[in-house]
């Protein structure tokens, strides 16, 4: 049995190449202990005559998913599927959260917005932007007309407890709190500070999280969610396949677990 694992190209891992590529390895090393035959791809170089039984993938771009979609339907696996990695486009997944009721900030509220690319995931800081009122909102999303970027979603900030989680669809869910360890991509923990890890119903955020993943088609995802002091929690970020920095080891396991 092959199995390759399709390296994300380095425009989509801000900050994060050699985690989003330590998770990808990994895998295939869980599944090569296992007897498969495995081999590691860049995006931009997978075709569609690449034999594979299996291909663990973390490619974003319009081209490589053309590609995975011809496989996917010549009988190989895809994880994640190139439909769900389209639905993750942010602008299609902030929609897809409305219409299901999953808990996300409201679209107005009292404390700022953010405002954030909508065509595609974050490539760097100049895509999720804080706005601390109407003006700075204003100018925002001028810069972002500037840069040729009309698709875009705006959301209330919510005060509260950051926590990054990450899962897998067979059950295997971890939450954490960046600022406890000052862990960041960007630097946007600091518009919430530290942590005060207000209690929350977490069976109810991995309920709800894993309830997401099915909507949207994806087996292997991360995100962030606030906790406010009341304990109500909301969903402000969803994306595929993340790196599982913080549990990285159990997490290759739960995804290489996948192609059983």
């Amino acid at each position: 049995m092959i199995a390759v694992g399709v390296r994300r190209d380095d425009v989509f891992s801000p900050n994060s190449v050699e985690k989003d590529l330590a998770i990808l390895k990994e895998v295939l090393d869980n599944l090569a202990d296992e007897g498969w035959q495995t081999r590691l791809v860049d995006e931009n170089r997978l075709r569609t005559d690449d034999r594979a039984d299996i291909c663990f993938s973390m490619a974003r771009g319009a081209g490589a998913l053309k590609v995975l979609s011809s496989l996917e339907n010549s009988g190989c696996k895809v994880i994640n599927s190139p439909r769900g990695i389209a639905n993750c486009q942010r602008s299609k997944l902030d929609a897809l959260m409305r219409q299901n009721n999953v808990p996300m900030p409201p679209e107005s509220g009292y404390d700022g917005w953010w405002l954030k690319r909508g065509d595609a995931a974050a490539q760097s800081k100049e895509d999720i932007v804080f706005c601390p009122d109407e003006e700075a909102l204003r100018q925002a999303k001028e810069r972002f007309l500037q840069r040729g970027i009309d698709n875009f979603v705006v959301s209330s900030h919510v005060k509260g407890d950051l926590v990054k989680f990450y899962g897998v669809a067979n059950g295997f869910f971890r939450f954490f709190y960046p600022t406890d360890v000052g862990d960041s991509k960007f630097g946007d923990e600091a518009i919430n500070g530290k942590a005060h890890h207000y209690e929350f119903d977490q069976e109810s955020l991995q309920s709800d999280v894993e309830r997401l993943a099915q909507l949207v088609g994806v087996a292997v995802y991360g995100g962030d969610a606030i906790i406010n002091a009341e304990g109500e929690y909301f969903i402000i970020d969803f994306n595929d396949w993340p790196s599982f920095s913080r549990c990285r080891a159990e997490a290759a396991k739960a995804i290489a677990k996948l192609a059983k």
